[in-house]
């Protein structure tokens, strides 16, 4: 069983390394890897806008390389003050459903006052590429 909120935590905690200059919206992700780990990420934001990374991205593309493959679940934590249900983006999502079971990959998004949707990776990208 998943502990959703302190994955959502670790999501929190990577946020503060943000680099988002130009939004100001803040976003982390922590993967939870089949293997236990966890592995996070923040958003790397760049003023030309084309190579900004999203959190999630960054999270993925450190865990593989750390070649790690197999993944249970993510959660996403963002905002610009506060925290806000922060939902990934169509190319994070293309990235999750490179690397996970659509049926079974667990996406939580959600505040750390108890706001919390989980979802199926097939709920959000249900006619993947």
């Amino acid at each position: 069983m998943i502990d959703y909120d302190i994955l959502l935590e670790q999501a929190a905690e990577a946020r503060e390394m943000s680099y988002s200059p130009y939004s100001g919206f803040k976003v982390g992700a922590a993967i939870l890897c089949a293997d236990g780990t966890v592995v996070t990420g923040c958003n790397i934001e760049n003023r030309a806008y084309g190579p900004t990374n999203c959190a999630e991205r960054t999270a993925f593309f450190k865990a593989v390389s750390e070649g790690k493959r197999e993944f249970t679940a993510i959660a996403i934590a963002g905002g610009k003050e506060e925290l806000e249900l922060c939902y990934p983006c169509g190319v994070c999502r293309q990235v999750m459903g490179e690397f996970c079971d659509p049926d079974t990959f667990e996406i939580v998004c959600g505040t750390l006052q108890g706001d919390t949707e989980v979802w199926k990776l097939c709920e959000l990208l249900p006619k993947m590429f």
